[in-house]
């Protein structure tokens, strides 16, 4: 079981604590370097692009762009994974993609994990010119496209979206055969496109019966047992809070004695998750640093 962690900034959602708001990158960097320095094995962050005025109270109007802001952290840090959490492949050309983040995983010595997803934000799209109804096979083409052009020197693709012949895209990434691809969303055509063309599987606000539902579909797949490598399966921030207090009368999804919590992430364990990214309901950077190396002391060594 791994452990990783999300961001202050770079997704200001409505109900976030205020020290988590504005636009001091001392936070972002705090917060990298502390989870670099703890042993925590990677950190997030998300995508949207531009955010239509009728879902900013819901979601906010702050979405840092995950390319950029995973750069400026790979510089901060020496051995923490950087996780695009995720990636809307609709919005964005497959061959940039595969270019940017090919790009990173050489100057970051290899510690790239590209996160996708197909999207929900209908207006989004459309201001994106992105095919909304079509996203699902757009996106199940993208992912083909990002793993041929990052594993064949020589490129050629056929697809309905693109086609291209004999390209070579360079620089190459450091991990071989390629960065790994964990695919997002909650519903079985989600968990099915991990199985079938990615590396890990990372539904977002799902239950602890969801992933066992989810997880037992998947394993009656033909592509589910023609796997070459086990599926990562990562429960991501925003699921539960662990270690948190109650702060205005909300209560975490994980909290009471450590026992207790130890016990309740060993079930999703033995469900087959093998990675979280933990959250932390904090009042200040300097009480979330706190937790962060809380978690680290009290929780994480009982996984190693």
């Amino acid at each position: 079981m791994q452990f990783g962690t999300g961001l202050p900034l770079v997704q200001q959602m409505p109900n976030q604590a205020p020290w988590e708001t504005g636009d001091d990158p001392r936070l972002i960097v705090a917060v990298a370097k502390k989870a670099d320095e703890l042993g925590y094995a990677w950190v997030s962050c998300s995508d949207h692009v531009v955010i239509p005025r009728r879902a900013v109270p819901s979601m906010g109007a702050h979405w840092y762009e995950p390319a950029t802001t995973l750069s400026f952290l790979a510089a901060c840090t020496e051995r923490l994974r950087l996780l695009a959490h995720v990636i809307v492949l609709p919005y964005h050309s497959p061959l940039d993609v595969a270019k940017q983040y090919a790009t990173l995983d050489r100057l970051s010595g290899g510690r790239v994990i590209l996160g996708v997803g197909v999207g929900h934000l209908r207006g989004e799209f459309q201001v994106l010119r992105a095919p909304y109804e079509e996203r699902g096979p757009v996106a199940d083409e993208y992912i083909q496209i990002i793993k041929t052009l990052w594993t064949e020197e020589e490129a050629s693709f056929q697809g309905k979206y693109y086609q291209f012949h004999e390209v070579h895209l360079a620089p190459r990434p450091v991990q071989q055969p390629r960065p790994p691809i964990w695919v997002g969303g909650n519903s079985r055509r989600a968990a099915r496109r991990a199985v079938e063309l990615g590396d890990g599987w990372v539904p977002s606000q799902a239950t602890f019966e969801e992933v066992q539902e989810r997880l037992d579909y998947v394993r009656t797949l033909p592509a589910y047992e023609q796997r070459p490598t086990p599926l990562d399966v990562v429960v991501p921030a925003g699921a539960f809070d662990v270690l948190a207090e109650p702060i205005d009368g909300d209560r975490p999804r994980f909290s009471g004695s450590r026992e207790q919590i130890l016990e309740d992430i060993r079930a999703y364990q033995r469900l087959g998750v093998t990675g979280m990214s933990v959250g932390f309901r904090s009042r200040s950077l300097e009480e979330h640093l706190e937790k962060l190396e809380r978690f680290a002391r009290e929780i994480m060594p009982a996984f190693a």
